[in-house]
């Protein structure tokens, strides 16, 4: 029997298998598909919320430990298996920001970079960006990853790990408990046990907990994005505007996002979602009327109240712990979910006060 079962093999799952694992624990992973493949694999890899200031501080709180982690997690995850998750520190720009005033109190508070500058500054960083804007807001410590890539980086280290049992197409269909323990999961037609389950399924979580009879915000966003195929160069930096981003990536590609939709579990694309992607991408960046639009997805997000995810043991069950609800920012808070389950789950001493994210208090709130 292992020590911990893991559902769930996003950016979260993987990190914190592998963290359990380099204690020396027996870990096993399952996931419904392959690894990274659903909410992990189709965001955009910004590394910081959208628009911070406007997050509650429980999620500042994560979000500050976790950007200072990318760096040296790329470099690692480069020399440990050769992908590069492109890890990219070229700053963000936001355009039309009616609450600037609270955006540099913020960044005051935080002790976080936010400056207000002028066109030439945002014309000389970005020439291309649509003529007429006078400022500009600069974040210059923002970065991306690619965040496929770096799914593919932690998949190859959990592989490399003997103490990790990766096990995918395996859909987890329920949690099999006994006055109080978690005795194991259902997945094809197998029950598999560990001495402690953690759910980090996104937004699939919220189905199983539900199955426990616990009410949890965790429900599926789903987050339509397009891709163009453009020359490097043509912007090198994520520039922000009205909620809508645009992200480069080393090979010249730019990706477009994102729209924000409640329909439940389909994560169909639409024409009308193409279509305004297309439109405000353009309007902020007038030469991508001469690409071509290589590829438009939909991902489902595990949205929660506040954006806060639930991160601790699951009320009513001695061995069963949950790490979901990171809404639109689980790969920007990955490393710091990783610490505040980590430490929890092996008894350290916490890094991160794990207080606002306990279930039992989150599900209360609820």
């Amino acid at each position: 029997m292992s020590d911990f079962l893991v559902v769930g093999g996003g950016v979260i799952g993987m990190m914190l298998a592998r963290e359990l694992s380099d204690s020396g624990a027996d870990v096993t992973l399952i996931d419904r598909k392959e690894c990274a493949q659903e909410s992990s694999w189709a965001g955009g890899g910004i590394v910081s919320p959208l628009y911070p200031w406007r997050y509650p501080p429980e999620v500042t709180a994560l979000a500050n430990y976790a950007q200072d982690f990318y760096p040296g997690l790329s470099e690692e995850l480069l020399e440990e298996t050769g992908i590069d998750p492109e890890f990219t520190p070229h700053g963000l720009l936001m355009l039309r920001v009616a609450d600037q005033a609270d955006a540099l109190a913020w960044a005051e508070r935080e002790n976080r970079d936010v400056e207000i500058v002028d066109s030439s500054f945002l014309y000389e960083k970005e020439p291309d960006v649509a003529p007429g804007f006078d400022q500009a807001l600069w974040m210059p410590k923002v970065a991306s990853v690619r965040n496929p890539r770096l799914g593919q980086a932690l998949r190859a280290s959990v592989l490399k790990r003997k103490n990790i049992r990766l096990l995918e197409d395996t859909e987890v269909t329920g949690i099999f408990h006994e006055e109080g323990e978690v005795l194991g999961v259902h997945g094809k037609q197998m029950v598999f046990s560990a001495k402690k389950t953690v759910i980090c399924a996104g937004a699939w979580s919220g189905p199983l907990l539900q199955d426990l009879n616990l009410e949890t915000s965790i429900k599926p966003v789903r987050g339509q994005m397009i891709v163009f195929k453009a020359e490097p160069g043509l912007i090198n930096r994520v520039v922000l505007m009205d909620g809508r981003y645009l992200i480069p990536r080393k090979d010249g590609r730019i990706l477009a996002g994102s729209t924000l939709e409640y329909v439940g579990f389909d994560k169909h694309t639409t024409d009308d979602a193409l279509f305004s992607l297309k439109e405000t991408a353009c309007q902020l960046l007038p030469a991508l009327r001469n690409c071509e639009v290589e590829h438009h997805w939909a991902g489902l997000r595990p949205g929660s109240k506040d954006g806060i995810p639930y991160m601790g043991a699951v009320p009513g069950y001695r061995n069963l712990f949950v790490s979901a609800g990171h809404f639109r920012n689980g790969l920007v808070l990955a490393p710091a979910a990783t610490r505040v389950m980590a430490d929890q789950l092996l008894k350290r001493e916490a890094e991160i006060d794990p207080t606002p994210y306990q279930p039992s208090a989150r599900l209360a709130a609820d």
